[in-house]
């Protein structure tokens, strides 16, 4: 354990130092105050154990304050305190301060600690050690005995990288999003419904940075939701019901200051860790971190945190106007696709930024992939819903966009584009004991959820008049506010400097290379079989959206297709019928192929195929291609649940429509 005394110039205090090598398995019990201990000139190659202790008469910091102010948000979110919580935690100043609040707001409830006594009850910890750096173990191992020092149960979880460590260049990207499948996995595991994050007021001023930079709108110019619903990679099968777990995560500390933090972990007399990774310049929130250092205080600050105000407020508006529209608007089909009622939509009294919003959110369902929808492509999508009748097609976000058969182009139809990349394995569903069902089927998330609403109510923006900087730019944004005196000339000219500094070290990728990575991804699943037979009675999740069983039975229903044993046989099969023992059948899963559609059109020609109406269903060709179908191990046809055909009368299949994320991304408050 090397230590060294620093002086640290900005807070007239002296500074104690632990630097932590791979080696040694001790914790220095740190005393900070409000700024990092060292300079760029003393950045070691491991985490820093960094505490000050100030030379002067120690001020005592007002904890009821923040306390205060972390009950207040915690209501807004609907959370109470008897909620299981878990908090994401990575041993720095935030997620310390985060902990300290978490655990004196869960006791001063009537909830105290467990049957142990010696943590408190319903509040969990998650702190993942991403395994980038050797000491890394050892650390969280630290971090995690500072946190049950505290009370709270901890859960460690070494990140597992199968396809080698992430580069460089796409190091906090790939850490984050493996970090939040963690979280979510480990809330999943422990049926806990509310994910906490330390995410403060400082964060929030280096995204609008780094996204005016970009020059994002005013949408994404609003930062980090205060509550979102986050749907987890795992489907659940509980009390004879199929739910997506989803979880709601909460920035309770959004309106705390970065100098908040150190002030908390300094009031409760709480260590922290400071990692050398986040002072690095390769990283543009370090970068922009870095020139903010100097501005984030008095009028600047507040100013910037008054205009990400206002963008949330019109965010707020925008989000209301889309609900409605879905809500007035779109009809979802069983077998996969939506419908947009042009005629009810009226797109032409709709903003601009509201219309795009309501067509990413549709065609983000249907694809079931939530990556935003930006430039030509947006501006085309507007072109195309606000042209009535609709004529054409278009091929867009993993989308194919067509008038709806029968509709005279008055009604949309989207579905999965032939081209979307569609994964061509299935899921096993988790399927929970008995003492879990219990909590599986509750509607605590459910009841939190209709809580925050019912407080978002209070705060809706019930007209465009109320709502600024509707379809604007960062730089138009940025001059709108300076009009209206929400901020000074001096802020507005300190933000543009900024943006500029970012922009020197940004290096964006061309549309072309973007679109081809897109489009190479594009086409290798699809119309592929699952890797794995699907057994009677199994049951499987495909395509992020279908979930697929089948079964055997005695009992012959009357919908199946009375046709000749020939008619098995389109795929150059063995002309047998299909109806074999349970423990001999097997099926397979894959997408609709032409061939399929070919061969139904020549069943309904034949006698006894009065019952059979599935060539009159009114789908497009591409919206055929995204229904499964179920076939035997020599690819023959057996059934097409969706639509309700099958060959064998003692066949069972069913393929429920249950997409990962709904309709319209789920809950979120930008509150």
């Amino acid at each position: 354990m090397a230590r060294g005394l620093v002086l640290c110039s900005q807070t007239r205090t002296i500074a104690k130092l632990s630097f932590f090598l791979p080696y040694p398995k001790l914790w220095f019990k740190p005393h900070c105050h409000h700024h990092p201990c060292y300079g760029p000139q003393n950045i070691p190659s491991a985490r820093v154990f960094c505490h000050c202790v100030s030379s002067q008469t120690l001020n005592l910091v007002d904890m009821a304050k923040y306390n205060e102010a972390f009950s207040r948000r915690m209501a807004m979110a609907g959370i109470k305190h008897h909620n299981r919580i878990a908090l994401g935690v990575s041993g720095g100043p935030d997620s310390m301060a985060l902990c300290v609040l978490a655990a004196s707001w869960k006791t001063e409830g009537l909830y105290g600690f467990d049957n142990s006594g010696k943590f408190i009850d319903g509040l969990f910890a998650i702190i993942v050690d991403h395994g980038l750096r050797s000491e890394s173990k050892d650390e969280a191992s630290l971090v995690g005995n500072r946190v049950s020092e505290m009370g709270i149960r901890c859960k460690i979880v070494r990140c597992d990288w199968l396809n080698g460590k992430p580069k460089q260049g796409h190091l906090q990207e790939s850490a984050r999003d493996m970090r939040y499948k963690i979280f979510q996995d480990v809330c999943m595991q422990n049926q806990i419904s509310v994910l906490l994050v330390a995410h403060h007021a400082d964060d929030q001023a280096e995204l609008f940075i780094l996204r005016s930079s970009r020059d994002s709108g005013v949408l994404g110019l609003a930062g980090m939701a205060f509550t979102s619903q986050v749907f987890s990679s795992h489907t659940n099968f509980c009390n004879n019901d199929w739910k997506n777990h989803s979880v709601l995560l909460v920035r309770p500390l959004l309106d705390f200051s970065k100098e908040d933090m150190y002030k908390i972990c300094q009031g409760s007399n709480r260590g922290w860790v400071e990692d050398p990774t986040n002072r690095s310049p390769l990283f543009a929130r370090n970068r922009i971190r870095a020139s903010l250092g100097n501005l984030l205080s008095g009028t600047f600050n507040s100013e910037l945190q008054a205009v990400i105000s206002v963008c949330r407020r019109t965010r707020i508006y925008v989000d209301q106007i889309c609900n409605s529209l879905i809500k007035q608007s779109i009809t979802v089909m069983d077998q996969g696709f939506a419908v947009i009622n042009l005629k009810t939509l009226n797109p032409s009294k709709i903003e601009d930024i509201c219309l795009s919003k309501f067509i990413t959110l549709v065609l983000q369902f249907v694809s079931q992939r939530q990556r935003p929808i930006r430039g030509s492509t947006s501006k085309l999508l507007l072109q195309y819903i606000r042209t009535i009748p609709c004529k054409t097609s278009l091929t867009a976000a993993g989308c194919y966009i067509c008038p709806a058969p029968g509709s005279k182009g008055f009604k949309a139809l989207v579905c999965c584009s032939v081209d979307c990349p569609l994964p061509s394995n299935a899921e096993s569903f988790h399927t929970f004991s008995n003492v879990e069902e219990e909590h599986c089927f509750s509607d605590e998330l459910e009841q939190i959820i209709a809580n925050g609403k019912s407080y978002s109510n209070n705060n809706l923006v019930t007209n465009s008049s109320q709502a600024q900087f509707l379809d604007m730019r960062s730089q138009s944004v940025l001059d709108e506010a300076r009009r209206l005196d929400v901020i000074s000339e001096s802020t507005h000219r300190n933000i543009i400097s900024l943006q500029r500094e970012e922009v020197s070290h940004f290096k964006s990728k061309t549309d072309e290379v973007a679109s081809g990575c897109e489009s190479k991804q594009g086409t290798e699943h699809i119309a592929a079989f699952l890797s794995e037979p699907l057994l009677p009675g199994q049951t499987c999740y495909f395509m992020n959206r279908f979930i697929i069983s089948w079964k055997l039975s005695k009992e012959i229903s009357s919908n199946w297709f009375r046709g000749e044993p020939l008619s098995l046989s389109y795929l150059e099969g063995d002309d047998h019928c299909c109806c074999v023992n349970e423990d001999e059948m097997v099926a397979k899963v894959r997408t609709t192929i032409d061939a399929d559609w070919l061969y139904l059109a020549k069943l309904t020609k034949l006698p006894h195929s009065d019952n059979f109406e599935a060539t009159r269903l009114p789908l497009t060709v591409a919206a055929r291609k995204s229904i499964p179908v179920l076939v035997d191990d020599h690819g023959r046809l057996l059934s097409i649940p969706s639509i309700g055909f099958k060959h064998c009368p003692c066949m069972k299949a069913s393929a429920v429509f249950k997409p990962r994320v709904p309709l319209g991304g789920g809950h979120s408050s930008f509150l």
